[in-house]
């Protein structure tokens, strides 16, 4: 962003224009996503809208961020959970969350996936972090007395396989297939106990 909103009402606006970027570049997608109609959309002149962001690649990392955010939000924290949790509710709890998040809006998201081209995010390396870090709290709450040095690398595998697969399910459109749910929990699940056997 050019300026970071200090004040609620400049906050306000700033919501007001993401929100009507998100719906203009759903609708219209990245080709004719112009900083003009998310200034009539949004219902603010051209000048308030540069004000905050620069070009049309600045408002989509905030449309970006936003989805990084809610991404975050649902899923499940598994370190926080209370009493003795199974692997297979622990892992459902996860895709369900990851699932959900996807499905708010899955043009949007085809959109970001292969529209948008990436620009330089100094917040995407938190996101990471925090992203892993509920993988990785996943694999230690399972294993507690197991903990190894391959937690990490697992974490990044487990991360790749549900972002790999709920992604090319947002391409496809079948995001809402509850095979597709199943077949996911199961992978997860398998790949997780055999982590297990391997430990012991």
């Amino acid at each position: 962003m050019r300026r970071t909103p200090q004040q609620q009402r400049s906050r306000g606006t700033v919501d007001v224009i993401v929100e009507a970027a998100t719906r203009v570049l759903a609708r219209l997608g990245w080709a004719k996503f112009t900083t003009n109609e998310v200034a009539r959309v949004a219902g603010v002149s051209v000048g308030s809208l540069y004000q905050y962001f620069p070009s049309k690649l600045a408002l989509a990392e905030a449309i970006r961020q936003r989805h990084l955010d809610n991404v975050l939000a649902a899923l499940p924290d598994p370190a926080s959970s209370e009493g003795a949790v199974s692997l297979e509710r622990r892992v459902a709890a996860l895709v369900d969350g990851v699932i959900a998040t996807h499905s708010i809006n899955p043009k949007l998201h085809r959109v970001l996936l292969d529209e948008v081209p990436l620009a330089a995010r100094s917040t995407y390396k938190v996101f990471e972090a925090e992203y892993l870090r509920r993988y990785l709290a996943l694999i230690e709450a399972i294993s507690p007395r197991q903990r190894a040095s391959d937690d990490g690398l697992s974490a990044h595998v487990l991360a790749g396989a549900v972002e790999g697969v709920v992604h090319a399910a947002a391409r496809y459109g079948t995001l809402d297939s509850a095979e597709l749910k199943v077949e996911l929990n199961h992978l997860l699940c398998a790949y997780l106990r055999g982590r297990l056997r391997r430990r012991c």
